[in-house]
């Protein structure tokens, strides 16, 4: 028997890196934990380092390190325990490592992506946040190096699937009219406008359907979430913003559609649970179990459609703005996104203000071309300085 594939899971602690650990934990002859990395939940990537034993664990500082290596030692576990940045690319681009889940939320998960990427692994991407800020220069890094680049959102990981294998020829030239990417609409799909103004984040948090962590819950809630996933389509699939159109759809189990010039529509279908894109996109191109119960459609029974509301969404409406102006505009996009959903988190800053703040640091930040990954974080470090402004002269 050959032996199994290392794996290194960026973000272990959180839903995505967990259901990684779940899929993988069901495949011990397939797959093996090489790496894993945690922020803030030591406690738990402890537990995840004595439950999996991988070879290596990142802690983001010298004291995080510190700490758990204590508690390694104390429970006589040998997994020797990095830290930084220089941490998270080693455990992210170790020759022994066959596949990297890429699931650090947020612009932190672009440099250990990209050195997973520039390593030539086997990358699943689950941070949309890295081909947002750098697209141009992640995608030729990607084809440079030779990586395989394999989608996790549960929505380009549909497209994926219902594109034909030879998709990089062109949409055009394999016959495709454009994307459907769906949308459940988050918990205040149908909230009277008005009182979006009173939302707590607790009520932004609550999903209907997905179970997530705040920063993606929220995004959720403001359909940025989707804004952030058209402008990470058009990198995955080099499409024009003007060829992804989104649909809200409630139920959650059609995840994306693929429209054809023939008048053929191609949708991958499944319950909402991310295993089943991650077990996809890890067993690619066969397939293995996830764990997740099959489809019943008898329970479902309905499957409902409706255009977005860009009057009770305007995260949207400038997420493809910003798409469409393209260059640096995307980064500035997401830089003042995080620090808005911080804010409101936090209790800073009502929801409707996090569109607000996004759209008066997009017209404050000049577009500029993004030659390097430097060129990038400066563009995202002045962005977020611009929102910390919009802050002090806004926040309650």
């Amino acid at each position: 028997m050959s032996r199994p594939q290392q794996i290194t899971v960026l973000g272990a602690t959180g839903s995505i890196g967990l259901s990684t650990l779940d899929v993988i934990a069901r495949h011990p002859e397939q797959y093996q934990v090489f790496g894993l990395s945690g922020h803030s939940r030591l406690d738990e990537l402890l537990a995840l380092c004595l439950r999996h034993r991988p070879a290596y664990a990142a802690a983001p500082s010298a004291q995080a390190a510190a700490q758990l290596r204590a508690g390694l030692q104390a429970a006589g576990c040998a997994t020797e325990v990095l830290e930084g940045e220089a941490g998270l690319a080693q455990i992210a681009s170790a020759p022994e490592v066959h596949a990297v889940m890429a699931a650090i939320v947020g612009a932190a998960g672009l440099k250990p992506t990209l050195a997973a990427v520039e390593a030539g692994k086997k990358v699943l991407l689950a941070n949309k946040e890295a081909l947002v800020m750098s697209g141009a220069l992640f995608m030729d890094a990607v084809r440079r190096s030779g990586a395989v680049l394999l989608p996790i959102d549960s929505e380009h990981n549909a497209i994926f699937q219902c594109l034909p294998s030879d998709y990089a020829r062109g949409l055009g030239a394999v016959g495709v009219r454009r994307i459907l990417l769906t949308a459940s609409g988050g918990p205040f799909r149908e909230t009277p406008i008005e009182q979006l103004a009173e939302v707590t984040p607790a009520q932004a948090c609550a999903h209907p359907n997905w179970s997530m962590g705040r920063k993606i819950s929220v995004d959720s809630a403001s359909m940025m979430n989707k804004g952030l996933e058209l402008i990470e389509a058009c990198w995955l699939f080099d499409a024009a913003p003007a060829k992804v159109e989104v649909v809200v759809h409630p139920q959650s189990v059609i995840h994306s559609l693929v429209d054809y010039i023939d008048g053929s529509v191609l949708a991958q279908l499944g319950n909402p649970d991310m295993r089943t894109p991650i077990a996809h996109a890890l067993a690619w191109p066969q397939r293995i179990d996830s764990g997740v119960a099959p489809l019943d459609l008898f329970a479902i029974a309905r499957l409902d459609f409706q255009a977005p509301d860009e009057q009770r969404f305007p995260c949207l409406r400038i997420a493809r703005a910003a798409a469409e102006a393209g260059r640096s505009a995307p980064a500035v996009l997401n830089a003042a996104n995080e620090v808005a959903v911080d804010a409101f988190l936090a209790g800073r800053i009502r929801f409707p203000d996090i569109a607000r703040m996004i759209e008066q640091v997009l017209d404050q930040e000049p577009v500029v071309a993004l030659a390097s990954l430097d060129a990038v974080f400066a563009v995202d470090q002045r962005a977020r300085a611009l929102a910390q402004q919009w802050l002090a002269r806004h926040a309650h």
